[in-house]
């Protein structure tokens, strides 16, 4: 009975969702308080249904109700509770479930939180929220209803995909929607905005905080998918340009441009159509996401082999929302004034720099990705458009924008000395130059462009923190006058040098990994020793293991350094006799300096009988543990630019706004 109460809360929701995405625009249209306020009761009313079935397919995967589909296909009565769990979003219909709870999340914050907004934006922003809630919840109950039962029942489920059931992919999915859903409720404020007619600083005050909420989770949930493929594929790489991955990174490289936009909308009047222009392009790539993830286009882990059907259905989606949002920009954003002027050595000119790099970047990976598909549907032809290109073409574009990051927040508004500049980043040139050259001596090789970018990197790095100790007049000051200013600091400056820093420690850990990589692959008995980066590495042999729900073949190596004990490493190469297949689980020593990876497959056939050979690959990564730490300090930063005093307070309106502010009608 819970699955079809379930799908009944689910048509409940549509149907508050129809009412919320015309109602309000009505009300906004004559001045009707009334009806403008229903956005509020439909907004809080469609995330208690949606909550409802979300509850209630969870509950049916705990409990391993079977009798419905989505449960049989993708759980199995041995699996370890929390992947049961995770399981309730590790499906098509699941995952589009959450993604629609998500969005209706998003609409009743505002909703909540939103009491200092003019009440015409508001309301025309929660409809705007709920249309496309009736495009995604009509898409679950025509198309994936995820409470379908299934007769006769199985005895038992199919299981999930052996590499889902990860803890660190568990997470993945929840954070990757909260971004990609996130910047739905930015796509709504600047639909409403254009609508309005009335884009400021007030509007953009609304719409950051909104923004950096989006961004911090859909960065966290890059770094930890980024993570998982890192120790679960067993490859040892963090990201190989696939498909799906770009569709997650493209919206992350306009939601970058569309953070700094909105500051320079916010604190000098300007921007106002690169702003909204990036607000509709950002949830534009998302939707993107969605079709070409759910479509049928893609075989990869990450992607839900579906009919073409429902792909044809999200296209229609994608069609309407980026049609009509552009069509409404090109009618109204010629009315928008320009803002304020400013000379092109300024702060604005560098975050105007920022967005044309970025949204040149973002192009480039778009077309890297769906050429090939393109191409494919058009001729029939297949072409792979992989790591080579996308490094050749996407690194040297990231390297102008990396310098101009350590140099913008030293330049002022509307027009900067840059002599006086040059000479405040004197000191930050010399640092890391020196670091440079040391890196160059103990590294003994490696490319020039490298050595160019770790430059650039430790040049960001240090341009950020002489940017926050001038803040503080660390050193200029006795220390306990530069600990009381940095406490009066802003959080947001706090937050803008931490996640500064944190682009350059990740960009070290990436060029440390990609470039001095050293990896041995060999076939290995007992006893077997092999050398890495100076590590001595002795395959002691293979026993068999039980989990819950797989069988295990567990090697154990022995590591030592100079003839001393280091670790002993256990990677495993896992069995799933359910689902029929296996996944290598990798054993890592990580430190900062370095990560030691082994991984172990199946043993060499023509040995195998005779001396149990083993395949094993052993590398050493260089720095990778700083692109983990980097990717963290970008989620803090932003965590604590959100908790900012300054999001929090509303714009104050304007004795004009409350003077015309609309009356219930009699």
């Amino acid at each position: 009975m819970t699955p079809e109460l379930g799908h009944f809360v689910l048509a409940l929701a549509l149907a508050l969702a129809l009412v919320q995405s015309t109602i309000p625009l009505f009300g906004a249209a004559r001045g009707n308080l009334l009806w403008m306020r229903s956005a509020r009761s439909t907004a809080f009313g469609q995330v208690v249904f949606v909550g409802l079935a979300f509850a209630a397919l969870m509950r049916a995967f705990v409990v391993s109700d079977f009798t419905v589909l989505n449960v049989a296909n993708n759980s199995h009565s041995l699996k370890p509770m929390i992947f049961k769990v995770a399981a309730t979003w590790g499906s098509h219909e699941g995952s589009l479930l959450l993604w629609v709870f998500i969005l209706t999340i998003f609409g009743a914050a505002v909703a909540a939180f939103g009491s200092n907004l003019p009440e015409t934006l508001r309301a025309r922003t929660l409809a705007m929220q709920a249309w496309i809630s009736v495009g995604f919840l009509s898409f679950l109950l025509f198309t994936s209803n995820p409470f379908e039962r299934v007769f006769p029942p199985p005895l038992d489920g199919a299981d999930l995909n052996p590499l889902l059931q990860d803890i660190g992919l568990a997470m993945h999915p929840p954070l990757l929607y909260f971004g990609y859903v996130g910047f739905s409720i930015v796509f709504s404020f600047a639909a409403a905005a254009l609508i309005e007619g009335r884009i400021d600083t007030a509007w953009a005050r609304w719409v950051r905080p909104w923004t950096l909420a989006a961004w911090i989770s859909l960065t966290a949930g890059i770094a930890l998918g980024s993570w998982w493929a890192y120790y679960e594929l067993g490859w040892g790489g963090w990201w190989f340009w696939d498909p799906v991955e770009n569709v997650s990174f493209m919206p992350w490289l306009l939601g970058t441009a569309l953070l700094h936009s909105a500051i320079v909308t916010e604190k000098r009047d300007a921007f106002k159509s690169w702003t909204i222009l990036l607000a509709i392009l950002t949830f534009s790539l998302s939707l993107l996401g969605t079709f070409v993830v759910r479509s049928g286009l893609l075989t990869s882990v990450h992607a839900f082999a579906v009919d073409p059907e429902r792909g044809l259905y999200i296209l229609g989606l994608l069609a309407i929302s980026i049609g009509g949002s552009l069509a409404l920009y090109a009618w109204r954003a010629p009315m928008m004034e320009g803002g304020g002027l400013f000379k092109p050595i300024s702060r604005e000119a560098g975050l105007l720099l920022n967005n044309l790099i970025l949204a040149t970047a973002t192009g480039t990976v778009l077309f890297g990705t769906l050429y090939p598909l393109f191409l494919e549907a058009v001729s029939g032809d297949k072409i792979s458009v992989g790591p080579p290109f996308f490094n050749g073409a996407f690194v040297p574009m990231m390297l102008p924008l990396v310098f101009v990051m350590g140099l913008g927040p030293f330049l002022s508004w509307k027009r900067a000395d840059l002599v006086g500049v040059l000479q405040r980043v004197r000191f930050v040139v010399v640092l890391a130059v020196l670091a440079t050259l040391a890196i160059w001596y103990f590294a003994k090789g490696g490319p020039v462009l490298a050595y160019l970018s770790i430059l650039i990197a430790l040049w960001l790095f240090f341009a950020s923190l002489r940017e926050w100790a001038l803040r503080v007049r660390l050193f200029e000051v006795p220390l306990q006058e530069s600990i009381r200013r940095a406490r009066n600091l802003p959080r947001a400056a706090h937050g803008m040098t931490l996640a500064h820093a944190g682009v350059a420690v990740l960009m070290i850990g990436m060029i440390g990994s990609s470039v001095w990589k050293s990896e041995e692959i060999a076939f290995v008995e007992p006893g077997t020793s092999v050398n890495i980066a100076g590590f001595d590495v002795t395959f002691e042999g293979v026993q068999r293991v039980r989990g819950p729900n797989y069988i295990a073949d567990q090697g154990t190596l022995r590591v030592e350094r100079g003839g001393s004990f280091v670790t002993a490493l256990k990677p495993e190469r896992r069995s799933y006799p359910v689902a029929q297949s296996t996944t290598t689980e990798s054993a890592i020593r990580s430190t900062l300096a370095g990560d030691l990876y082994a991984s172990i497959t199946e043993p060499s056939l023509d040995k195998a009988e005779e001396s149990g050979a083993w395949t094993l690959r052993i590398l050493y990564e260089p720095f990778v543990g700083l692109l983990w730490l980097g990717a963290a300090m970008l989620v803090i930063g932003g965590s604590l630019s959100l908790s900012d005093r300054r999001f929090r307070v509303g714009a104050p309106q304007s004795s004009k706004a409350r003077s015309t502010k609309p009356v219930a009608a009699e």
